[in-house]
């Protein structure tokens, strides 16, 4: 029997975000990865808080201002 790979990516409760959505959270988490020093480990919270900003701004009606990516 073969198993099936999944995406390393944090599951969302939310199957099937917008793609919008889902790359302001991606962007957002990778904010948060590089504010802390980009020190691996901490993939799934990062992905959870930026989630939780990101939803929560659009279910409150306010906007969350996007962050520029940061090129080394």
């Amino acid at each position: 029997m073969t198993a099936h790979l999944k995406s390393r990516k944090p599951h969302s409760q939310q199957p099937d975000l917008p793609t919008e959505i889902e790359g302001r959270i991606r962007q957002r988490a990778y904010d948060l990865y590089v504010q802390r020093g980009r020190v691996d480990g901490f993939a799934l919270d990062d992905w959870l808080k930026a989630e939780t900003e990101i939803l929560g701004a659009k279910k409150s009606g306010s906007k969350v201002k996007p962050s520029r990516r940061r090129e080394s």
